[in-house]
């Protein structure tokens, strides 16, 4: 597969390309085609957007969960509750993204006959960027609100045990000509896979990302890896991490917290847990006088005045869109940690390289 520069001197790859390679890795773990068709459409629309942390860096730790770690390859997510808008998904262990998807799809179905529908999941893994979830309502002239829990990363504010996850939250909110609204942040200033793609370009990191695990701030990434994260507005970022993590494991009887795993051993197979909703802006007001406003509301930011003059100001989710049309044009850059990730995972499922 050619490559060519990019910014940092990563190779660029097409994403029908990468997609086409990741899927067959997938493929080769035993999952079904669609399926697996599916898991690489995530990670590549991560990388697409600029999400790098979510993206096909991602794949050699999902082989292994998928052949060595107890996923269930062709899980299959099933309603195991329905009570008019709140539904309860069962992922069976399948990988999180088979569950995600399924489960917002199901959300959605629902909120076009009762305007507003919820989806609780448990029995599912690491579901990747809640963005392309939350994304899938977006057709449909609804909202999407997408939530989960994570392992625990963070320590409650004051503290040093590592015992909060980052529970990150994804909203789309359609809009008409301009891009859709979407953000997608978790409760810290940074992803732990963020910080790893610092570490594998050997960058510091910013000193308000992490702590070191004694609760001090550090710019190391090696001591931030083995750290804690910092949340974003100290006690309040911890808060919403504690009450979307809740939300996002409560109402499914999913895992909480440590009862989830550790960044040590890892999650435990099947526990992780996830929220879904779905709003339909018809059930509320008029879609175009919605879309309209919103458009308006997106252009008023971009058109507001920025403190230093040239510096572009986005809706959240611009910055990202400007991205994935740059890429789908230029091809996706990956450094050569990711490359060689991805290289050394088709070798081991006797796939040819992908570089």
């Amino acid at each position: 597969m050619s490559r060519y520069p990019g910014t940092e001197h990563e190779g660029r790859i097409a994403p029908d390309r990468l997609h086409a390679a990741v899927q067959a890795i997938f493929e080769a773990c035993g999952m079904l085609r669609a399926d697996a068709a599916l898991l690489a459409e995530t990670l590549v629309a991560a990388d697409l957007r600029g999400v790098h942390s979510h993206g096909v860096l991602r794949v050699p730790e999902y082989v292994a969960k998928l052949r060595h770690h107890g996923v269930d390859p062709q899980g299959r997510p099933l309603v195991v509750s329905d009570q008019g808008a709140a539904l309860v998904i069962d992922g069976h262990n399948s990988m999180g993204q088979i569950a995600s998807f399924y489960a917002m799809a199901k959300a959605i179905n629902r909120a076009r006959t009762v305007n507003v529908a919820a989806a609780a999941v448990r029995g599912s893994n690491h579901c990747g960027a809640m963005f392309y979830y939350a994304m899938q309502a977006l057709p449909e002239d609804m909202i999407g609100i997408a939530m989960t829990n994570a392992l625990p990363t963070m320590a409650p504010w004051g503290g040093k045990d590592k015992i909060v996850g980052i529970n990150p939250l994804a909203v789309a909110i359609p809009t008409g000509e301009e891009p859709p609204i979407v953000l997608d942040a978790a409760f810290s200033y940074s992803s732990h896979g963020k910080i790893r793609i610092y570490h594998q370009k050997g960058h510091p990191i910013p000193s308000n990302w992490a702590f070191d695990s004694e609760g001090q701030p550090t710019t190391e990434t090696e001591r931030a890896i083995h750290g804690l994260l910092q949340p974003i507005g100290e006690y309040k970022g911890v808060g919403l991490a504690i009450v979307f993590g809740l939300l996002s494991s409560m109402l499914s009887g999913a895992a909480f917290g440590t009862e989830l795993g550790n960044m040590i051993d890892g999650p435990q197979a099947g526990q992780d847990g996830h929220l879904f909703l779905a709003l339909r802006v018809a059930g509320f007001e008029d879609p175009a006088r919605f879309k309209e406003r919103t458009d308006a509301a997106v252009r008023q930011i971009r058109e507001s005045r920025p403190i230093q003059e040239g510096t572009p100001l986005y809706a959240p989710g611009g910055l990202e869109h400007e991205l994935a049309q740059a890429y789908t044009a230029e091809g996706i850059p990956l450094n050569d940690v990711t490359w060689q990730g991805l290289d050394d995972a088709a070798r081991e499922l006797g796939l040819p390289a992908i570089a």
